[in-house]
């Protein structure tokens, strides 16, 4: 199999815990034309039209979009060791989670996403805090739900894990570095103890270090 992907975006982070958690030999490609390159990125739009990542490219050649239905089918094809808990209200406070994180942590930060890839000169401070305190916002719904045993749910690693950790990580280290912001987590004590718990997780510990570097580079290249 094959997953187009890139380090910086939050969505296919998901996908590797997944693959990297079952143990599934996966090729993984970063295609051109994201994060502000100036590449055309019509290539990998002939895997994927609706073009975005992550896809998931299968042995027989069918492609599948979308990370929450890429995890979905991985879960099904390969269903051990699995993320997704058996327990009914387990279960719900996993997609609790992840749909709090899609669709209000991520869309908050669209702003500061849209903002990083200017010039620091073009940057826009009225929209860049009107976003901090959006994100601050949607953090404190996670804060509300978040588990309290050292992962998103329960004892072990669930696809919850997956969600938040990409999009914590740059809440909390990303922004602040690059915008000079505060970081969230000194007003949310849940949350901080649980970013620092997960990263006793070997899986958690190596998606959040390769986001780390990814993050890195991009910033070095900026500069």
């Amino acid at each position: 199999m094959k997953l187009y992907q890139t380090y910086l975006s939050p969505f296919p982070t998901r996908v590797r815990v997944l693959l990297y958690a079952k143990n599934i030999d996966v090729e993984i490609i970063e295609p051109e034309g994201f994060h502000g390159s100036q590449k055309s990125k019509s290539s990998y739009e002939e895997v994927n039209p609706i073009g975005r990542i992550p896809a998931l490219v299968l042995d027989d050649g069918r492609v599948l979009p979308e990370s929450e239905v890429i995890c979905e089918y991985l879960e099904d094809a390969f269903p051990e060791p699995s993320l997704r808990p058996t327990d009914p209200w387990a279960l719900a406070q996993v997609r609790l989670l992840s749909r709090i994180s899609d669709f209000y942590v991520v869309m908050a930060m669209v702003p500061l996403f849209n903002e990083s890839g200017k010039r620091r000169a073009d940057w826009n401070r009225e929209r860049i805090d009107a976003a901090v305190v959006e994100v601050f916002k949607s953090l404190e719904y996670l804060e509300e739900y978040i588990g309290e045993d050292g992962y998103a749910v329960g004892t072990s690693l669930t696809q919850a894990d997956g969600v938040l950790l990409p999009i914590l990580m740059l809440a909390s280290k990303w922004a602040p570095a690059l915008f000079g912001t505060d970081n969230p987590f000194d007003r949310l004590p849940k949350l901080a103890a649980y970013y620092t718990a997960v990263q006793l997780d070997p899986i958690a510990k190596r998606v959040m270090d390769e986001t780390l570097e990814a993050i890195g580079a991009s910033q070095g290249r900026r500069k």
